[in-house]
């Protein structure tokens, strides 16, 4: 498993959050189409990623 970028991952995050795009960066399929089909758990799964992303070292193991 590879390190990921902190803040690709971020801008990931606010730009495409809603279509889980920083979930499948992190290669965590199943969670990327699970925000695909429910826009984000409704817009707050990704309010709650980007404050998780925000604290998390650069870069980190998802």
């Amino acid at each position: 498993m590879q390190p990921k970028n902190k803040w690709i991952t971020l801008l990931l995050c606010i730009f495409f959050g809603v279509f889980g795009v920083h979930k499948f960066y992190e290669g965590k399929i199943l969670l990327g189409i699970l925000y695909l089909l429910t826009f984000g758990l409704l817009g707050f799964g990704v309010i709650i990623d980007f404050f998780i992303i925000l604290f998390k070292p650069n870069p980190y193991y998802p």
